[in-house]
């Protein structure tokens, strides 16, 4: 089953990770990254919640903020010399 939050409850969400897991945000864009290749949102929020005993509301407000950062990233134009 997905859940998926409202802007306000995911904005809240991401405001307390700090907080709540003692590691910012970009550390766990970090761990995201470096850690299995699964592509699915479900099988990311469940890789990060087992794997760091993180609640899944919290596991899939960081995977969401990721994927949606990394969706608004301009690519960089090739440039030829």
């Amino acid at each position: 089953m997905s859940v998926t939050h409202s802007p306000e409850m995911h904005a809240q969400l991401i405001a307390r990770i700090p907080t709540v897991t003692g590691r910012e945000l970009s550390e766990w864009f970090d761990t995201l990254e470096e850690g299995p290749g699964l592509s699915r949102c479900l099988e990311r929020t469940n890789w990060l919640a087992d794997e760091y005993n993180l609640s899944h509301g919290y596991a899939q407000a960081i995977v969401q903020e990721y994927d949606r950062r990394r969706r608004n990233r301009t690519p960089i134009p090739n440039q030829r010399t």
